[in-house]
Parts: C-alpha cells; sequence; structure tokens
C-alpha cells in the first residue's frame, strides 16, 4: 500500500480549498438568452424577496425572466462550501461549490452578452459598481481586524493579500504561494477565498472583449456560430490544461484562471443551446411532453451529480481536473433543465431548488461567502482550532454582517439608479483604491512592530562538539534572525529543489564548482536545509557541493502517496531511480551526505526501504554520511514568536511528537559503515517534556518543521567536525 506523507511534515501537503465564488456578482434576475424573446413574468414573492426578485432599473427587465431556480442553486452551492468550511460531518466535498458558481456564472454573462450586446466599458461598468464594493468593504474590515487580533507576521502576509485581492490576482499569488515548498506550510490566509473572485473578474474580462469583439464583426447566424466554436475551443483547451496541471502542478490547476476557463464555457454552452430548446419546447405537442419529461430526468440526474460530489469527494481527490466534470457537468444538466418556457413549468428538481430558504442563502451567497472566510481564519489564527460546531456557529455569525452588507451596499448599487459607464468605472476604482491604502498602512504597521526587515544578522560562531549551540564565548544580543526575516531564511539554490511533477534533479553545484572532488547532498527538503553546512564544510577543501533533492520523496526505497497530487507520487520513485542511477554512472563523490524526514510510512517500512536504497550507495564505493532528521515543531515557530512578543518559552512542543524511531540511529547505519550524526539531543536537550523553538538566541525553525539558514551555518562547524574531521574520510 503507498504510505501517505504526514500532512505538515513535508511541504507537498493537501491544498485546502477555502473559496467559493459567489455568482450573485452576476444579477439573479439574469435568464438566458433563450427567453429574452418569450420571456415569462417575473416571479414575484411577498415581503423583501418581491424587491429583489426583478430589480428595478440596474438591468433591463426585457432581456431575461427571473429564474428562481438559479437562485436557489447559488443557495446550494454556498451552503455546501460554509458546511465544508465549518468541517460539518458528511459534507467532505462541500469545496464542488465553487464550481456550480463558475458554470452558472458562464452561463448567466454569456446569456447577458448575446441578449443584448452593449459597449465594453457600460459592461466593465456595471460588472464593477456590482462586485468591487461589497469586496471592499470587507477587504478593509478584515485588515482592521488582522492589524487588531493578527501577529505581526500574519500581519505582513495579510497585508500583501489584501494588496493583491484588491488588484483582482490573488489567485496568482497564491499559485505561487502553493507551488513554492519553501512557503507552501503557512496557514491559510484570511483572504485566500479572493482567489475565486480574481478568476471571475479575469473571465468577465476575456469574455466581454471576445463575446463584444464578435458582436462588432458579426451579425446574426454567423455571430452564434463563431461565439460557439469560441467557446467549445476555449473550454476544450481549458480542461485539458485542467487536468494536466492538476496531475503535474495541483496549484496551478486549482488556481490558475487557465484551467478553470472551461467551467465557464460550460454555463456558455448551456446559455447557447437553451434558445434551440425554447423554441422546440414551445411548440407542444407529443415531442414538447416528451421533452418535458427528458428534463426532469435530466434535472435530477444534475442534482444526484452535485450530490455524489459533496458527499463522496474529499481532500484527497485530485481536484479539479476529471473529478470536476461530475459537479460541473451536474450544474449545466439542472441549468438546461430549468424552466425555458412558463408553459413547461418548473422541473421537479428546478421547484426544490426555488424554495424560499434557498432561495434566501442565494440572495445573500455573494456577501456571506465575503465574509465567512476572514471570521473563521481569524477567529482560529487568535485562539486556536475550534471543535466543527463552533466553525459552524462562527459562520452562522458571518450572516450578520453578510447581511447588512447586502442591504446597505449591494442592493443600493444593484437596484439604484443606473450610473454613466464613466460613474460606474469610479465607483469600481474607488473600491480598488480603499482596500489597496488599507493594505499598505497595515503592512507599515507590520513593519514598524517587526523592526527592520533589511537588517542583516550574521550567523554566530558555531561549536564543533559538546552540549552548547554556539562557540565558547560566542553571544546573540538579540533574536538571530530576526522575526521580521525568520520565516523568509531559506538555504541558498532554491532552484534545487524540484518541483513535484519533475524526475530528475538538474544540473545544481556549489563551492568549486571545476573541483573534481564534491560532496553529494542527497534526500527531500530536510536534507536540502543543509544546503548551507554541507557549502561551508565544502568550500573550506575547495571541493563542488552536488545538490540532488526532491521534496516529499523519502529517500529511503518506498513508495509514498503525495497529498497534493491526491495519489501515489509515481514521480518520487522515478526521481530516486534516476537519482542513483547518476551518481553510479559519475564519478565517486567525496562523501554522500544523506538526510530526510523521518516520517514517511510505518517503523517496518522505513527500515525496509533504507536496507534497499544503502545496499545501492554502498556500492559507491564512497563514504556515506546520514544527518540524523532534526526535531518537528508541528506549529508555525517564527508566528508563534511573533504573536508572544518573542517569549521562546510560549512556542514549546511536546517531544514525544517531535521524534520518530529512525532505523539508521537505531543501528542500521552501522551495519553499511555508515557515519551517524544525530543532532536531536542538541535541538531538544534534557529530559523534560518539551522541545525548545529559540537555543541561545538563535530561531531554531522557520515554518512547522524545516530549519532556519542561520541554524544550518551555526551548525557548520559541527557537522565539518563529525562527518570529515581526522580520520572520516580517506
Amino acid at each position: 500500500m503507498p504510505t501517505a506523507v504526514p500532512p505538515g511534515a513535508e511541504p507537498s501537503r493537501a491544498i485546502v480549498p477555502t473559496d467559493v465564488l459567489s455568482s450573485s456578482s452576476v444579477s439573479s434576475s439574469i435568464s438566458s438568452s433563450a427567453s429574452s424573446a418569450t420571456a415569462e413574468p417575473a416571479v414575484r414573492t411577498a415581503g423583501p424577496a418581491a424587491r429583489t426578485a426583478e430589480p428595478r432599473t440596474g438591468e433591463p427587465r426585457a432581456r431575461a425572466a427571473f429564474r428562481p431556480d438559479i437562485e436557489g442553486l447559488r443557495g446550494v452551492a454556498v451552503l455546501s462550501v460554509l458546511a465544508f468550511h465549518a468541517a460539518v460531518p458528511g459534507l467532505t466535498g462541500g469545496y464542488v461549490g465553487v464550481d456550480v458558481f463558475f458554470v452558472v456564472s458562464g452561463f448567466l454573462i454569456t446569456g447577458l452578452l448575446l441578449a443584448r450586446p452593449i459597449g465594453l466599458w457600460d459592461f466593465a461598468a456595471r460588472r464593477a459598481r456590482r462586485i468591487l464594493p461589497a469586496a471592499a468593504v470587507v477587504l478593509v474590515a478584515t485588515a482592521l481586524a488582522g492589524g487588531a487580533l493578527l501577529d505581526p507576521l500574519r500581519g505582513t502576509d495579510l497585508a500583501r493579500d489584501l494588496i493583491s485581492a484588491a488588484g483582482q490576482f490573488a489567485n496568482w499569488r497564491f499559485v505561487g504561494q502553493q507551488t513554492d515548498y519553501l512557503a507552501a506550510e503557512r496557514d491559510p490566509s484570511p483572504l485566500q477565498h479572493f482567489w475565486s473572485l480574481g478568476v471571475e473578474n479575469q473571465f468577465y474580462l476575456l469574455w466581454g472583449v471576445l463575446l463584444l469583439g464578435l458582436a462588432r464583426l458579426l451579425a446574426g447566424r454567423r455571430r452564434t456560430v463563431a461565439v460557439t466554436l469560441t467557446t467549445l475551443a476555449v473550454g476544450g483547451v481549458s480542461l485539458l490544461l485542467c487536468i494536466r496541471w492538476t496531475a503535474g502542478s495541483a496549484p496551478l490547476g486549482y488556481f490558475s484562471t487557465a484551467s478553470r476557463l472551461w467551467e465557464f464555457a460550460v454555463g456558455g454552452c448551456v446559455a447557447l443551446a437553451a434558445p434551440a430548446l425554447t423554441t422546440r419546447l414551445a411548440r407542444g405537442g407529443p415531442a414538447a411532453r416528451l421533452g418535458g419529461g427528458l428534463l426532469r430526468v435530466l434535472g435530477w440526474a444534475g442534482a444526484a451529480a452535485l450530490l455524489v460530489a459533496v458527499l463522496r469527494y474529499d481532500r484527497n481527490t485530485p481536484f479539479p481536473g476529471a473529478a470536476a466534470l461530475l459537479p460541473v457537468l451536474g450544474t449545466g444538466a439542472l441549468l438546461l433543465a430549468g424552466p425555458a418556457h412558463r408553459a413547461l413549468g418548473a422541473t421537479d428538481a428546478g421547484r426544490l431548488l426555488a424554495t424560499r430558504p434557498l432561495r434566501a442563502a442565494g440572495r445573500l451567497s455573494y456577501a456571506w461567502y465575503l465574509w465567512h472566510w476572514p471570521v473563521l481564519t481569524i477567529a482560529q489564527a487568535r485562539y486556536g482550532a475550534p471543535p466543527w460546531t463552533t466553525l459552524v456557529a462562527l459562520t452562522a455569525a458571518a450572516a450578520v454582517p453578510a447581511w447588512l452588507t447586502l442591504r446597505l451596499v449591494e442592493q443600493p448599487l444593484r437596484y439604484g439608479s443606473s450610473p454613466a459607464p464613466r460613474r460606474g468605472l469610479a465607483v469600481g476604482a474607488s473600491a480598488l483604491v480603499i482596500p489597496l491604502i488599507a493594505g499598505l498602512t497595515l503592512g507599515g504597521g507590520t513593519v514598524r512592530a517587526l523592526g527592520d526587515p533589511d537588517r542583516v544578522t550574521v550567523a554566530p560562531a558555531g561549536a564543533v562538539d559538546g552540549a552548547t549551540l554556539l562557540a565558547p564565548g560566542a553571544r546573540v544580543l538579540s533574536l538571530t534572525p530576526s522575526l521580521a526575516r525568520a520565516r523568509e531564511d531559506f538555504p541558498p539554490g532554491k532552484g534545487c529543489e524540484i518541483p513535484l511533477g519533475a524526475e530528475s534533479s538538474p544540473r545544481c553545484l556549489f563551492g568549486t564548482e571545476s573541483s573534481p572532488d564534491r560532496i553529494v547532498l542527497l534526500g527531500d527538503s530536510h536534507a536540502g536545509q543543509w544546503i548551507s553546512a554541507a557549502l561551508a564544510m565544502a568550500e573550506q577543501r575547495q571541493w563542488a557541493l552536488e545538490v540532488l533533492v526532491k521534496p516529499g520523496c523519502p529517500l529511503a526505497t518506498l513508495t509514498v502517496r503525495n497529498n497534493v497530487l491526491g495519489r501515489t507520487f509515481e514521480e518520487c520513485d522515478r526521481w530516486r531511480e534516476n537519482t542513483l542511477t547518476r551518481l553510479t554512472a559519475g564519478p565517486k563523490p567525496r562523501l554522500v551526505l544523506m538526510a530526510g524526514l523521518n516520517r514517511y510510512g510505518g517503523q517496518d517500512e522505513r527500515t525496509e526501504g533504507w536496507t534497499r536504497t544503502l545496499e545501492r550507495l554502498t556500492a559507491l564505493g564512497a563514504p556515506l554520511a546520514y544527518l540524523g532528521d532534526t526535531p518537528m515543531p508541528g506549529k508555525d515557530i517564527p508566528t508563534c514568536l511573533a504573536g508572544s512578543d518573542g517569549r521562546s518559552d510560549a512556542c514549546f512542543f511536546p517531544r514525544e511528537s517531535a521524534f520518530e524511531r529512525d532505523p539508521l540511529l537505531d543501528g542500521l547505519a552501522g551495519r553499511y559503515g555508515v557515519r551517524v550524526l544525530d543532532l536531536g539531543p542538541l535541538l531538544c536537550p534534557g529530559t523534560g517534556p518539551d522541545c525548545p523553538a529559540v537555543l541561545e538566541g538563535v530561531i531554531l525553525y522557520r515554518d512547522t518543521g524545516h530549519i532556519t539558514d542561520t541554524l544550518a551555518r551555526v551548525l557548520a562547524p559541527r557537522l565539518d567536525h563529525a562527518l570529515l574531521g581526522a580520520g572520516a574520510v580517506s
């Protein structure tokens, strides 16, 4: 059986979907262009629903009939995602709500642009005043809450996220973060859900230019054919990219615009097909009755597809990829099966979606979506992870500011007098600039709280042996690295840690590259954290250092499951084989320095896997050395220190969870003549129940499980003395 990489250990962990896009950003009163010629009267209900069912002046009423089933569908989507984020048992696939919203958005926008082509500036102005003001309110409120409740380091991250969210490119920021193993272990941002809003706005820009451009160039049937071919082409290419990127680079597949356009295109295809369907059904007769029956079956099939995805998918499902076809096509079926003509009535599934509770959730969906995630993440960052019942209560509480935003911001701008495009764009520009100012202000405050981030700290001299970290007489006057630098205290040669999908390491040499003598650093990211120490050893002898590391990939010969990819990490097995073959074919190294996370598989699996690998390596005839794995804090140490005013005792972590039994330290190394250095007793001294986060003024960890580069440099003399000292290497 494949062995799962432990969560939080290697950075190739699962990407938790933290999003739902609100298609209420498109007026719910817009239907498909199918009904523009035979529009049924808008459904009216008593009380406030009557006022929200039909816009007065914001969107032309002649364009389409009101679709209460779409409003209810938005309610189903947002409730499923809220339940997923609140960790409600059983709803493990609730994140597919984002796909529902993308399809609905593609359906509505395509219908809008086909029913009544408008100017691009007018289109942009309407979208801006519909979407951006409510988002700006949440961004500013999140900045204020984050500045007051979060530690300075998380406040710094929040400021950067706020700027990207306000600029509508948050999805690309999170692509960069999640594909970077050096930063992938950080806690989710309170604004991570804004990635989907960025995708939607980028879709609006692309789709508006394409469809309005075709409307200017073509007319009638030629325009319809051109739009259909464009939609199919964009959707097909996007689907192929989605499947490929989900398998090879999950964050790119999940967050990028190109891999999500096909979901909008499915909605667009439904909008294009609906007019012909409506015309045929409106003629009546046996064919229409048969068609109505087929629509009912299609509607229930679509509802079943969504239900299966919500109940059966989970965090390990490779998503979106091919798995997204189920909720996307299910949503398309529900849209196509909706009431296309008054004479047909609603399908059974449509009647269910049009119930008042679901429609109420649908009306609130955009604002509720914007508010709930900051409430959950900031509360958890401040007070720790609560039980799911508390998360549900917090999510329900987020409905209060959401309702106020709906009544005071969304509805006045949506149903008020329609401004000229220039005024609409001015509203949108203000909604962009104000959050940007808030982000810059928050960032400046966190910089002042943390001190000068550009201050360079020099690592003190380390001891060559003994119980102390530093050499005799060495002192640290303040924390090193500084709190402002600790999480960015990465090893050099960032490009040496190859992507998940790569199967061979690039040529990555340091030191005296032309030297025939070299040290080979071999393993995963827990080996890569020792680059500076190994480089110091090589430079002292004018040798070269060759780095062969792959994050999430054990050097021991055992198969693992990668939670980001959601499948067996086949690339890891091929990388290991390619690397061992490469070492065998090349010149013999002066030293092979091995290290890695000691948490892959069980004890027996690790022993068997290391035995197979060591048999291959000993055939090289080169000296072998092994660094025992460093303690695993299991929590973000720099963030903890920043939140406790630098008090290191507040960031202790349990000794019993910091270590796993290591077969090489238990005697396997001696059988194969491997020189071993166990740094565990030095980094977690004594026999007490806890391990420290700071020793002698040196911050030991830059995240939840990797040491700072400062510590690697401090420990370089100790590694040199133990592994390359007198008699160590022939």
